[in-house]
């Protein structure tokens, strides 16, 4: 039987206007970690927003991955499960081993300004099914057992298909 397994990213903003206290702190923390590692690319203090810096010095693109250094320990306060997505009983089921931290826009002199993304990918699925507006997904296993447990959810805004694969 053929089976397609999928995985999922769900690209979560943070911004200012966010208010939970995980956003919050990964919002503040990054925004700190930001202003001290952009002064090596912005010596002479000629550029204030991320956008410039990248503009004109393209290593600065490197930001990205030296920024997300201190947002690792808030992740693993997620123990593996990525936040806010919920299937249809309510419940947090998605799990995730991969993820991507992007700077979207920044300012060294305005936190307001500061805006970031995680994209998480989740750990593979096989989807079983499309039901209305909602897919029927299981975790992936290398071993086929009698019995599945499933999750029905829907896919919502910033959440889609990352990869599919045919598997056999």
């Amino acid at each position: 039987m053929l089976k397609k397994v999928i995985t999922l990213c769900y690209r979560k903003i943070i911004d200012a206007g966010n208010t939970s206290y995980w956003d919050k702190f990964v919002h503040e923390d990054s925004f700190a970690e930001f202003k001290m590692q952009a002064q090596f690319y912005n010596q002479e203090q000629q550029f204030t927003t991320f956008a410039e810096m990248l503009l004109n010095i393209p290593e600065a693109e490197k930001l990205h991955f030296l920024v997300s250094a201190a947002i690792t320990g808030y992740l693993r306060q997620l123990n593996g499960i990525i936040p806010d997505i919920l299937d249809n009983l309510g419940r947090r089921f998605l799990t995730f081993e991969n993820f991507k931290f992007e700077i979207i826009n920044s300012d060294i002199n305005d936190p307001e300004k500061h805006k970031v993304a995680v994209n998480f990918f989740s750990k593979p699925l096989i989807w079983h099914s499309t039901i209305d507006n909602l897919l029927l997904v299981s975790q992936f296993k290398e071993t086929d057992e009698e019995e599945t447990f499933t999750n029905l959810f829907q896919l919502q805004p910033f959440v889609s298909i990352h990869s599919i694969k045919n598997m056999h």
